[in-house]
């Protein structure tokens, strides 16, 4: 037998065997070298993909977010503006963009938070309450395609909360059908309903998603007198200038109809007057039994379309304690209206909102 023909079969018998079993302990091992090998090499990317956001959103206590509704001369919403059309001003000082969102990006819809606060007080009706109901289906369809929590708080007397943030569509649908059955009161308790809607945002919606910011808002239905409130108008509206939050006002019939038996056209309202929707960047209007269903999806559209834009302020003012103005420019002949008119700084350690 030759020594070739013996080193041959040495080789099958015994080493082939042997690296084998060395190869199958060492894998585990190869594979998590060639996984950080990997993550290591990949290359950074110069453009967004398809569904990534033009604008990653650093989320940190230091960036401050503003939210603008843009409308041309006929009040129609306008929605192709760049970063380049807007203009930050802090103080009255001109600030860097440090991003900047809209409805989708790259096919990305943007997030949105909304809280429903319906009036359940005596001056409602149970045929308003059921086209409130069915208005409020019309409002959360039309959101349908983006990733979107809902929650929904009733008041008249007090506050209740009725269906805490989901994204389920049963669940929303099983809140709205419970609503002809809550008591009704004689106090409006308002102002204390927004306050707790706007608390709930803060606390269970975060300001980021999958690196978007997230459109919070109010959508508050009623008769629009606030009776019996524990907080103010101003408090109310410096909260939810802290949370980011916009305060969208439904006036129902049962207001318009005392306007019209007295031969009257709408006035504001103590909820108009109060500045919550102005000074919130929301808007005020007026319901009639036939256009609730379009309403609300035209209210759904606005929330929907707001530009979500941020910015970093200087180093000095982050912790001084004070409020600072922002305001937004746009292109000339436009309107445009802001979530809130500045931010407050809070001293020292203190986290700003």
């Amino acid at each position: 037998m030759s020594s070739a023909f013996i080193r041959s079969r040495w080789l099958r018998q015994v080493c082939l065997p042997a690296l084998a079993f060395f190869l199958i302990a060492m894998a585990p091992f190869l594979a998590h070298a060639q996984e950080d090998a990997t993550q290591k090499e990949r290359p950074r990317r110069v453009l967004p993909s398809e569904n990534e956001p033009q604008d990653v959103i650093k989320v940190d206590t230091d960036l401050v977010p503003i939210d603008v509704t843009v409308t041309d001369s006929k009040g129609r919403l306008v929605r192709n503006l760049k970063k380049e059309d807007f203009k930050l001003f802090e103080d009255g000082i001109e600030r860097p963009i440090a991003s900047f969102n809209v409805e989708k990006i790259e096919g990305a819809p943007r997030p949105v938070a909304i809280v429903f606060a319906l009036d359940l007080s005596g001056s409602m009706t149970p045929e308003e309450i059921a086209r409130i109901s069915d208005a409020m289906r019309e409002f959360s369809k039309r959101l349908a395609e983006h990733p979107a929590v809902f929650a929904v708080v009733t008041f008249g007397m007090r506050v209740k909360t009725l269906q805490s943030f989901t994204g389920d569509r049963e669940k929303l649908e099983r809140a709205f059908e419970r609503l002809a059955h809550e008591p009704n009161g004689m106090s409006t308790h308002t102002y204390d309903a927004v306050d707790a809607a706007v608390r709930m945002l803060a606390r269970h919606a975060p300001l980021t998603r999958a690196h978007q910011s997230v459109k919070r808002a109010v959508v508050v239905i009623t008769d629009g007198f606030p009776v019996g409130d524990v907080v103010s108008p101003d408090t109310v509206i410096e909260r939810a200038n802290a949370a980011d939050t916009s305060v969208y006002v439904v006036t129902m019939p049962s207001y318009t109809h005392l306007l019209v038996s007295a031969q009257m056209t709408p006035l504001p309202t103590p909820l108009d007057v109060s500045g919550l929707v102005e000074k919130t960047g929301g808007r005020s209007v007026y319901a009639n039994e036939r256009d609730l269903g379009p309403l609300f999806r035209a209210i759904a559209e606005e929330v929907a379309t707001a530009y979500a834009l941020s910015f970093y302020p200087p180093i000095e003012k982050r912790n001084d304690g004070k409020f600072h103005t922002i305001r937004i420019e746009g292109p000339s002949g436009l309107t445009l209206r802001q979530s809130r008119p500045g931010y407050q700084s809070q001293k020292a350690e203190g986290r700003k909102q």
